[in-house]
């Protein structure tokens, strides 16, 4: 697996400060995309055991809220291979923090289907990550409004308690320390983020 960058004390890309990983490798290729470099698998460096290091060895200080894994494509079938290492070291290492996922596949459809049937890690993966953003950017529905997404068709989805309760359960901003600590209201579920069984 090859990675575009790091980008360190990010508050963009999910609650809180965080550490972003972006992976190389998509194939969607949506107009529009803020990362079109990415699609290439071959763009950036490769990953290795020293990368893996750097970034757990950053994720100690106390500041980071968590690990966001985005791209390119970070469950692009390759990826989940490269990443499954990390995200194993991520869960042992800290505990406490939690991991967030950009994808543009369709949980239900894809991540629970064929990827569920056949990419081994794709499980281990899925049970790891705290919170996924799911679906392709879409142009025509930008909104530079909505939180932690670029496009109203994705949905940023509570893992855990979408497995718990085998459907899709939103994520609620008013559960995080963004909300908590600075008083930024979060848009309640049905905006956009309606919740499917």
């Amino acid at each position: 697996m090859n990675y575009a960058g790091i980008k360190e004390f990010d508050i963009a890309d999910g609650p809180g400060v965080r550490l972003s990983l972006f992976v190389s490798g998509c194939p969607h290729h949506c107009p529009g995309c803020f990362n079109e470099e990415t699609w290439d698998e071959n763009f950036g460096k490769p990953f290795t055991e020293k990368t893996k290091e750097h970034i757990l060895t950053a994720l100690e200080n106390p500041v980071y809220q968590g690990l966001t894994l985005l791209g390119g494509e970070p469950l692009y079938p390759k990826n989940q291979t490269g990443l499954l290492p990390l995200v194993r070291d991520f869960k042992r290492r800290f505990p406490e923090k939690d991991l967030w996922c950009f994808t543009g596949y369709l949980y239900d459809r894809d991540i629970l289907g064929w990827m569920w049937e056949e990419l081994p890690e794709t499980k281990e993966l899925l049970r790891a990550i705290d919170v996924l953003v799911d679906g392709p950017f879409i142009l025509a529905k930008k909104d530079l409004s909505l939180l932690f997404k670029g496009s109203s068709n994705q949905r940023t989805i509570d893992v855990r308690k979408s497995l718990a309760e085998g459907r899709i359960v939103c994520w609620d901003p008013g559960e995080t320390s963004m909300a908590g600590k600075t008083g930024i209201p979060g848009k309640p579920a049905s905006d956009g983020e309606g919740e499917s069984s």
